[in-house]
C-alpha cells in the first residue's frame, strides 16, 4: 500500500501521493501530511557513495509510493541536470567552524530551484496517473524565490498554466526583475498592492472558492499549487539533508551515527519541516535551529507556545522570510497534537479568528528538537562583514540570518563540538545591494549591475547565469492589482 496522505483538519479521507500533488490543498483548507514518516532503507555507507540524482530516488521513493520506479527515475533525471551549475546539486562549503549546504546552484539561484525543478514533472506524471484532462493552473504566491523558480519551472511546460502573486514592494530589485521578465506563453506575473500574507490568504481563498472551481473546471481548467504546501515540493526537500549528511560521512567530517545540527532560515517553515522529516526518517540530527528575522513570530512561538501573528509586519533585507503566517507549521502542530486533525482544526480556526492560537504544554513538550532565535537587521549585515573579513566567503541576507542564530545558540547552549550544516537558501548575487552595504557602506552609490560584478570580483566566483539573463531582459509581466482583485485577474487571464 506505501504511504497515503490525509488532511491535517480531517484525517478520514486518505489520498495516494499523486492526488495529493494534484490537489495542492486538501478541500477543507488543511494540509497533506504523510500517515507516517517512512524510515530510510538504505545504509548511510551506500547513501555516501550516491549522486544527488541517486540519493533523491531512495528518499523520495519511500514519500512517493504510487510512482513506478521508471516514473521517478524520469522526473528525478529532468530535474537534477544541467540548469545545476555544479555536478553536486548541492555542495557544502566549510567557513568559520559550520558547514554551508548551498541550496543556489540552480537556474533562479535559490533554495526553491532544489524543489521546483522536480515538481512540473511530480504534477504532469500525477496528472497521467490519474486521467486528469484538465490544464493545471498553478496558482502561487511568492516572498521572492518561489515565484521565479516556479515559473522557470513550468514555462512551457504543456498542460499547464502558471500565475504567481508577489507583493510589488516586498521583494527584492533582482527577484522582481527575474519575474517579470520570465518568458513562457503559459506563465502570468501580478504584483499586488500589499504584502505576501495578503498574497497568501488571497491565493488559499481562490483555492476554496468552490464558484470560481465550477467556472474553470467548465473552461477546461483546475487548480494545483507551487507553494511549500504542496506535498510535491515538500518530499524534495527533505532529500538534501539527507544527502548532506552522507556527503559529510563519506568526506570524513563526521564519524558513523554522529549526530550534527541543522540550521535553517525560516519564513513558511516548510524547509526545517523537511530537515525535521529527514530526522524522523533516521538521518542522526540533534537539534534543528529555527532562525528569524524581524518578523520572529516563531521565535516568540517556540519560546512562549503562543503563535500569535497580530504585530507589526516588518520588510527587512531578508524579504523571503517576511512572513507572518508560517503555512507549513501546521504540519508540525498536527503531529505534536497526536495527528488529532479535530484539535488541529480548532488552533487554525482560531488564528484565522483572533489571529493567533496556544499549544499545551504537553505539544509544547514534544518541541525539544527545535531550537528558534532571531537575528536584527545590524546582526544579520555584521555577519556578512564578519564572515567575509575572516574568511573571503560571501554569503546573502538570509543565510546570514541563519548564521546569526547558530552564533546565539552557541553562547547559549554552550554546544560549540556539534558539527553544523547551515542551509544556504540564495546566492548573494539575488540580493546584492544589502551584501554589499553589509560589507562596506562606498558601495552604495553603484547601480544594481555595477554592484553584480563588483561582488564576483571581490567574492572571486563567477556571476551566475540567471543574472546574466536579466541584464538586457525586456519586461514581459507588468500588472498590478488590488488583492481583492485577484481571482478577477485570474479569471481574464484564462479567458474565463
Amino acid at each position: 500500500m506505501g504511504v497515503m496522505y490525509s488532511s491535517t483538519r480531517n484525517a478520514d479521507v486518505k489520498y495516494r501521493a499523486s492526488e495529493a500533488i494534484l490537489k495542492g490543498l486538501a478541500d477543507d483548507g488543511g494540509l497533506f501530511v504523510p500517515d507516517s514518516i517512512p524510515a530510510l532503507d538504505v545504509s548511510m555507507e551506500d547513501l555516501a557513495k550516491m549522486s544527488y540524482q541517486e540519493t533523491a530516488y531512495e528518499v523520495m521513493k519511500l514519500f512517493l509510493s504510487d510512482f513506478t520506479e521508471e516514473e521517478l527515475k524520469s522526473c528525478i533525471e529532468k530535474a537534477y541536470d544541467s540548469k545545476f551549475d555544479t555536478p553536486e546539486i548541492a555542495p557544502l562549503v566549510s567557513a568559520d567552524g559550520a558547514y554551508y549546504l548551498e541550496l543556489f546552484h540552480g537556474s533562479t539561484i535559490a533554495f526553491k530551484d532544489m524543489a521546483l525543478s522536480i515538481l512540473p514533472y511530480l504534477l504532469t506524471t500525477s496528472a497521467k496517473k490519474n486521467q486528469v484532462k484538465n490544464d493545471i493552473v498553478i496558482l502561487t504566491a511568492t516572498s521572492g524565490d518561489t515565484g521565479k523558480a516556479a515559473l522557470a519551472g513550468f514555462a512551457d511546460v504543456p498542460g499547464t498554466k502558471i500565475i504567481v502573486f508577489y507583493p510589488k514592494n516586498g521583494v527584492s530589485p533582482i527577484q522582481e526583475k527575474q519575474m517579470v521578465t520570465q518568458k513562457g506563453d503559459n506563465t502570468f506575473v501580478v504584483g499586488i498592492h500589499g504584502n505576501f500574507d495578503q498574497a497568501q490568504t488571497g491565493v488559499k481563498q481562490m483555492f476554496n472558492d468552490k464558484n470560481l472551481a465550477k467556472q474553470l473546471g467548465d473552461a477546461g481548467f483546475q487548480f494545483s499549487s507551487a507553494n511549500s504546501i504542496n506535498i510535491g515540493r515538500l518530499v524534495p526537500q527533505v532529500v538534501y539533508y539527507v544527502y548532506a549528511y552522507a556527503k559529510m560521512y563519506a568526506n570524513g567530517v563526521i564519524a558513523k551515527d554522529e549526530k550534527i545540527n541543522v540550521v535553517v532560515p525560516t519564513g513558511n517553515f516548510g524547509n526545517i519541516l523537511a530537515a525535521f522529516y529527514a530526522k524522523n526518517m533516521g538521518v542522526p540530527i540533534a537539534k534543528l535551529i529555527c532562525a528569524s528575522n524581524e518578523n520572529k513570530v516563531l521565535f516568540d512561538f517556540f519560546r512562549t507556545g503562543t503563535y500569535d501573528r497580530n504585530r507589526d509586519f516588518i520588510l527587512t533585507s531578508s524579504p523571503s522570510m517576511d512572513i507572518l503566517i508560517s503555512s507549513n507549521l501546521e504540519r508540525l502542530i498536527y503531529r505534536i497534537a497526536g495527528n488529532d486533525a479535530a484539535k488541529n482544526a480548532e488552533l487554525m480556526k482560531s488564528l484565522s479568528t483572533t489571529g493567533k492560537y496556544e499549544i499545551t504544554p504537553e505539544m509544547k513538550a514534544l518541541l525539544d528538537d527545535f531550537y528558534g532565535n532571531y537575528t536584527s537587521e545590524q546582526e544579520t549585515a555584521d555577519v556578512i562583514s564578519d564572515l567575509y573579513e575572516k574568511t573571503g566567503y560571501i554569503i546573502d541576507t538570509h543565510t546570514a540570518v541563519a548564521a546569526g542564530v547558530y552564533h546565539k545558540y552557541k553562547e547559549e547552549t554552550k554546544d560549540t563540538q556539534t558539527k553544523t550544516v547551515i542551509a544556504s537558501t540564495a546566492s548573494p548575487f539575488k540580493f546584492t545591494r544589502s551584501v554589499m552595504d553589509a560589507i562596506d557602506k562606498k558601495y552604495d552609490s553603484m547601480s544594481d549591475f555595477e554592484l553584480v560584478d563588483e561582488l564576483s570580483r571581490i567574492g572571486n566566483v563567477a556571476v551566475p547565469q540567471a543574472i546574466e539573463d536579466i541584464r538586457s531582459a525586456a519586461v514581459v509581466h507588468d500588472t498590478v492589482c488590488e488583492v481583492d482583485e485577484m481571482p478577477d485577474v485570474v479569471k481574464k487571464f484564462l479567458g474565463v
